[in-house]
């Protein structure tokens, strides 16, 4: 026996400010339908697979597929983290996420690359940049081919990072001009210095080892089977995938 709704009416009245109108014919009891969208991602299942107490799969997969392509899920994670978060310091980071060879077809014809899927040594994956309050939890996500650098993820991010004290990052971050952009926003960065560079920057280590909340979180994220495992094509619905977990793990 499963359990039926995954949400709270409590959680509901928080989420529904975000919904879309409905226009027309009533849409179907949200709460079910959410839930529904929530046991396929959590369990990494394929859409005809969800079970009948949800309603029509067809039915969760319209749903999920319109909402994510409208920024729904996306829109909720930051507006409630906005309303929650703690930036006295942040942290960014990046994890891959392996694609399923369902998503993984790249050929050109089949717009293979529009996906944000490259090959790494990992073999083909995508990239998951995070920027995160002082606990860990995310506030603004950023997703990439699985073979770009940190750099470019850190400067998608930019203009969102919240006024803080500290950035903390690893040493993937650790570029001039990425220090001097965080320096003039008045943000002291905690990035340790590349082996590479002549002239190492110190940094605050015992500030730098707070930075494990980020890798946590990321650990979290991934217990979602359909985030560990990229099976969607659309790169805006994997992405909604990782919004919605954040949402119902950190910020209901």
């Amino acid at each position: 026996m499963i359990e039926l709704f995954w949400l709270t009416e409590t959680q509901m009245e928080r989420l529904r400010p975000f919904f879309p109108k409905s226009r027309g014919k009533p849409r179907v009891d949200d709460r079910r339908v959410l839930s529904g969208i929530i046991f396929i991602q959590r369990n990494g299942l394929m859409w005809k697979h969800a079970p009948a107490t949800y309603g029509p799969p067809k039915t969760l997969y319209n749903r999920w597929k319109r909402w994510s392509r409208m920024g729904v899920f996306a829109t909720i994670m930051t507006e409630l983290a906005a309303q929650a978060q703690e930036t006295g310091i942040v942290m960014i980071d990046a994890t891959h996420a392996k694609a399923h060879r369902t998503a993984s077809s790249l050929a050109v014809h089949k717009g293979g690359r529009g996906r944000l899927i490259g090959r790494t040594k990992g073999g083909l994956n995508s990239k998951l940049h995070v920027l995160a309050d002082a606990k860990g939890r995310p506030i603004r996500m950023f997703l990439s081919a699985g073979q770009t650098s940190d750099y470019i993820g850190a400067r998608a991010l930019l203009s969102s990072i919240p006024q803080a004290g500290a950035l903390l990052g690893d040493r993937g971050y650790d570029a001039d001009w990425f220090r001097n952009a965080l320096i003039e926003m008045g943000i002291s960065p905690c990035i340790p210095s590349r082996i590479g560079r002549k002239i190492p920057i110190p940094h605050d280590a015992d500030l730098y080892r707070l930075r494990h909340k980020i890798e946590n979180m990321f650990a979290r994220l991934k217990d979602w089977r359909r985030i560990a495992t990229r099976y969607d094509r659309c790169p805006i619905l994997f992405l909604s995938a990782c919004a919605l977990a954040a949402t119902v793990i950190y910020w209901l």
